[in-house]
């Protein structure tokens, strides 16, 4: 069971988030806060594990009221100004759901702290896209496709998108966390590979295929797997 609050001054969007709540059977609302004064009272007194909060508050806002924490809850902001997003994910928040919030919305939020239950961190990037930098955790990435000067970002829900992000860059940033470049288009999350031969990866229901100049590169990939170091 994990123990919720929600703090928020409005009180008809922390009605809407109760009820989202109601309906998940591990979720337990513990308590509700107007503002972080009140919100510091309850953290005090009683275990908290996830925290749904609202950023502009009287007094206090959300972001400083978390940056404030020496112990901080797994937090998801609830807000209806996207301007606060990045500031939030570098706080290391779940997600930053905008009002007002679909219980769709707030089930994916959700099922995000339901997988990760342990208390292990799930590595996560943020990548822009359609004007906004969109935190993607690694997880979900099948792969990634360079277009011109762009690149494609297929998810294993099926959805994909476009952002500015050099393949390069992305390269360096994931490196030694299960993504491979295989193709100079391509680079793979070696979680998804299903089936390959020397000259394509099946990963999920896409068929990639396997360039010349990293050959090596998938080699290497092909010895890991083989010791189960990547599957």
């Amino acid at each position: 069971m994990i123990n919720c609050i929600i703090v928020d001054d409005e009180p008809l969007a922390a009605s809407l988030l109760e009820n989202h709540i109601t309906k998940i059977d591990d979720l337990k609302l513990t308590g509700k806060a107007e503002n972080a004064l009140q919100a510091y009272k309850i953290l005090q007194h009683q275990p908290v594990d996830l925290m749904f909060l609202d950023i502009q508050m009287p007094h206090l806002n959300g972001i400083e009221f978390l940056k404030s924490l020496p112990q901080r809850p797994k937090t998801i902001f609830t807000t209806a100004y996207r301007d606060f997003a990045i500031e939030g994910f570098e706080l290391e928040a779940v997600d930053y759901l905008l009002k007002p919030i679909t219980f769709e919305r707030f089930f994916k939020a959700a099922e995000r702290i339901l997988r990760n239950t342990a208390g292990s961190k799930e590595d996560f990037i943020l990548i822009k896209t359609g004007g906004m930098h969109r935190k993607i955790f690694l997880s979900e990435i099948v792969f990634f496709e360079s277009q011109g000067n762009d690149i494609k970002v297929v998810l294993n829900t099926q959805e994909s998108f476009i952002s500015k992000t050099k393949i390069t860059d992305l390269e360096k940033t994931l490196s030694g966390k299960g993504f491979v470049r295989i193709h100079r288009s391509f680079m793979i999350n070696a979680a998804f590979v299903t089936a390959f031969n020397n000259n394509e990866v099946k990963a999920g229901q896409h068929q990639i295929p396997v360039g010349r100049s990293y050959k090596q590169d998938f080699d290497t990939f092909i010895a890991a797997v083989s010791q189960n170091k990547l599957l």
